[in-house]
C-alpha cells in the first residue's frame, strides 16, 4: 500500500461522513466545509405559492432537493397546516429531480407521479417533463436551491410553460471562513494531490474566498496540479465552465463511489498529470 493520497474536500452537511469513507479508502482528508443552507429569513414569494397551490392555479410542482421541500414546508407552515399543503400538493402533478426529495415526499404520503433518472441533472428533469407533462400554456412551480437555475427555467419557458420559481433557502459561506481559508493557502503550498467536489455552488465559494485574499490566480494555478474529483455532471459542468478540467467523476453521484474511484484511480492521475 503507497503512500496516502492527500484529499481537500469542500462538504459541508456530510463533513463527518465524507471524512470516514476517504480515511477508509486510505486516504488522509482536510474537509473545508464550504456552504451554509440559509432560510430565507421571509419569504413572500413561497406564501403566495401556498396561496395559489390552494387556489388550484398550480398544474404541476417541481421538487428539487429534500431539505428545500422540508424548508417550504416550514415557510408556509407559517401560515397554513401542513395537511392544507399535502392535501393541495395530491391534486398537483408532482416532480422530483432524485432520491432525496422523493424521501421527503413519502413521508409526506404525497404521490410521486414522475421523477428524473440519474444523474439527476435539469436536462433530465427536463426531458422527463417533456415526455409527460404537455408544457404549453401549463403552471409550473418550480421549489428552488441556491442558485437559480436560469437554463433549465428558459427551456421551459420556450415550451410555452408558465414558470413560478419558489427559492426557500440560498447558499451563504460558512460562519467560520477559517477552514477555507487554510485550505486555500495549502492548496498554493502543494498539500493536496486531490480537490474533491460535492457540489456546483462549493468552487464559487471557494473562488470567492480565494480573490477576498488575494490568492485567486495562484489557487487556480496551484489547484489545476492538483487531481479533481467531482460528483457528478452538475458540479462537473460548473468546473468546466470556470476553466478547471475533472479528472475524475463516478457513474452514481454519490458521496461513496466518489472516493471509491478516488481511491482506485486517483494516484494513476495524479502521478499522469506531474508528467503532462
Amino acid at each position: 500500500m503507497g503512500e496516502p493520497l492527500r484529499v481537500c474536500c469542500f462538504e459541508s452537511r456530510r463533513a463527518t461522513e465524507m471524512a470516514s469513507l476517504l480515511e477508509r479508502q486510505n486516504c488522509q482528508s482536510f474537509i473545508a466545509p464550504s456552504l451554509r443552507e440559509r432560510p430565507l429569513d421571509e419569504n413572500p414569494v413561497a406564501i403566495q405559492f401556498g396561496h395559489d397551490l390552494f387556489a388550484g392555479q398550480v398544474d404541476v410542482v417541481v421538487f428539487m432537493t429534500g431539505v428545500g421541500a422540508k424548508t417550504l414546508l416550514e415557510a408556509l407552515e407559517t401560515r397554513f397546516s401542513r395537511e392544507q399543503f399535502f392535501a393541495a400538493l395530491r391534486q398537483a402533478t408532482i416532480v422530483v429531480r432524485g432520491p432525496k426529495p422523493t424521501a421527503v415526499l413519502r413521508e409526506w404520503g404525497v404521490p410521486i407521479h414522475h421523477r428524473a433518472p440519474e444523474p439527476n441533472t435539469w436536462r433530465e428533469l427536463l426531458a422527463t417533463l417533456d415526455a409527460a407533462v404537455p408544457l404549453n400554456g401549463c403552471r409550473i412551480a418550480v421549489q428552488e436551491y441556491g442558485k437559480p437555475n436560469l437554463e433549465f427555467y428558459t427551456a421551459l419557458e420556450a415550451r410555452g410553460a408558465q414558470v413560478q420559481r419558489v427559492p426557500v433557502y440560498r447558499w451563504d459561506l460558512p460562519e467560520d471562513c477559517g477552514p477555507l481559508e487554510e485550505a486555500i493557502r495549502r492548496t498554493i503550498n502543494g498539500d493536496f494531490d486531490v480537490l474533491m467536489w460535492t457540489s456546483a455552488q462549493q468552487i464559487h465559494h471557494v473562488l470567492q474566498v480565494a480573490e477576498r485574499l488575494g490568492l485567486e490566480r495562484e489557487w487556480r494555478t496551484a489547484a489545476q496540479r492538483c487531481v479533481t474529483a467531482s460528483i457528478g455532471p452538475t458540479a462537473t459542468e460548473t468546473l468546466e465552465s470556470l476553466g478547471f478540467v475533472v479528472d475524475l467523476e463516478p457513474e452514481h453521484p454519490k458521496m461513496g463511489p466518489l472516493v471509491k474511484l478516488t481511491a482506485e484511480q486517483g494516484p494513476a492521475r495524479l502521478a499522469a498529470k506531474r508528467f503532462e
